[in-house]
């Protein structure tokens, strides 16, 4: 089975410190087997990376906006679990592009976060996923992607 450590060492991936919630929530949640991750915003030299797709913020940047979450929701897991090579499956993924009404490349920006997954996670990487343009997100934030997972 794919090491995920040796995956983000290859990949030159270092995990930040797991975000803390911004309210009344947890990061994670368990049940059984399965891990609810709540949504991560994106984020640029630790400030909220503000903007809208389509508007202010390029297709090219929305797909780093989306890696970097995809890196934060990866920390977010290993601070759940303590090791990632428990993570059985991605199982779904769902992510919300603060975009403008014409803006219809949503699926493009949030491919790098899937791209990420399978890259770090291999074949337990590939997930059923979602992507949605919205007119605003909390804080202002270009994206936000949350994240279910089955782990042993």
């Amino acid at each position: 089975m794919l090491n995920v450590y040796d995956q983000l060492k290859k990949l030159n991936i270092k995990l930040p410190a797991a975000s803390a919630p911004a309210s009344a929530y947890v990061m994670s949640a368990q049940v059984g087997k399965t891990i609810f991750l709540s949504g991560h915003i994106a984020q640029k030299n630790g400030k909220i990376w503000s903007g809208k797709l389509g508007d202010t913020i390029s297709t090219e940047e929305g797909r780093w906006a989306a890696r970097s979450i995809a890196i934060d929701l990866i920390a977010t897991l290993h601070a759940h679990l303590d090791d990632l090579n428990r993570v059985q499956r991605i199982v779904k993924v769902m992510s919300l592009v603060n975009s403008t009404p014409d803006f219809v490349e949503q699926h493009l920006v949030t491919n790098e976060a899937s791209e990420l997954f399978i890259a770090v996670f291999g074949e337990r990487g590939k997930h059923a996923r979602s992507a949605f343009g919205v007119t605003q997100i909390p804080l202002g934030a270009c994206m936000e992607i949350e994240l279910i997972a089955i782990a042993e």
